[in-house]
């Protein structure tokens, strides 16, 4: 694997940090790992970028967010899905956070001692995409998926810049974040399982960053967005059995898939539920994937960026 490195350096040392390219690796077959300096993290950030299939031309660039654990965990969207296969012959830039676990992509009011600085709306929707149109000659046409945490996220972060966005995908996620369950599903990921402090996040309950970054509550930031919202009831379905491949005829991995998974299935329906009526009393065209059957599990996700892909496409341009 060769390496490509470009470091940049500020020509006044006391001039205020500027987010920027730090170095690129190649990676073959289209893809690199990206090193961008964040001015409001202090810090360099990796993200894979999957060029597009035909670079003759500006091509639109697809923000792929990953779950709870970011891209750190041992389960991505590489690791679970087909998505290198599926990307191979379609004329979209992919960019995936190689960080971000338990932050919901968000702006944090304050550090954490466990997860540090996170300022992560800032850096989506502000410091990165002009760093990736620039570097990889993309179009400036934009759309963002994300499943379970990041199905949250990429609702969050569309109403706070819904003119950065053409096209919308969020999986399994909760667009509440400011309700009783919206606030306990948050609370889940940030505090039980990445073992932060939720305070540090959005500040105590009531807060006004709880609500701000509520798509439900902000559903009428979300119009003229090509919209593809999904969720099951969490009862077992067609990739919840012991030859399915997250599974692997693990009886264990299977019961933890069909309980912990259902339950959190379950409880993001509800929101997905009730985001479906706000989007209709608005008159917001939205597709809803609402299956009867279905856990919070990677079978269903790739399915959910296939069916989605259609609609992402043709609102982007492709």
């Amino acid at each position: 694997m060769g390496t490509l490195t470009t470091v940049l350096v500020p020509a006044n040392a006391s001039a205020e940090p500027v987010s920027k390219l730090s170095s690129i690796e190649e990676q073959g077959d289209g893809t690199v790992v990206a090193h961008v300096y964040s001015a409001s993290m202090d810090r360099v950030v990796s993200l894979e970028v999957r060029t597009a299939a035909d670079t003759s031309e500006p091509r639109p660039t697809l923000y792929l967010l990953n779950g709870s654990s970011g891209g750190e965990g041992i389960a991505t969207w590489h690791s679970e899905t087909d998505v290198e296969e599926f990307f191979d012959d379609k004329n979209v830039n992919v960019v995936t956070p190689l960080e971000g676990a338990f932050s919901y992509y968000t702006d944090w009011v304050q550090d954490d001692p466990v997860l540090g600085r996170n300022k992560w709306t800032t850096f989506l929707t502000q410091e990165l995409p002009p760093i990736i149109d620039e570097t990889f000659g993309t179009s400036g046409v934009n759309a963002i998926a994300g499943l379970s945490m990041g199905g949250t996220s990429v609702l969050s972060l569309a109403i706070a810049q819904p003119q950065l966005y053409r096209a919308v995908g969020a999986y399994s996620g909760c667009a509440e974040t400011s309700t009783a369950l919206g606030r306990f599903y948050v609370r889940t990921v940030v505090e039980a399982k990445g073992g932060a402090d939720v305070e540090n996040m959005w500040g105590s309950v009531g807060a006004p960053a709880w609500s701000a970054n509520d798509a439900y509550v902000h559903a009428e930031r979300l119009r003229g967005i090509a919209l593809y919202i999904s969720s099951a009831t969490g009862l077992p379905g067609k990739y919840d059995h012991l030859g399915s491949p997250t599974v692997n005829n693990d009886p264990v991995a299977l019961a933890n898939q069909v309980v912990v998974g259902g339950v959190i299935e379950a409880a993001v329906h509800q929101c997905t539920l009730r985001l479906e009526k706000r989007l209709a009393e608005l008159e917001i065209p939205a597709h809803i994937e609402s299956r009867p059957t279905g856990t919070h599990s990677w079978g269903y996700w790739q399915d959910d960026l296939h069916n989605s892909w259609p609609m992402i496409a043709e609102a982007i341009g492709l």
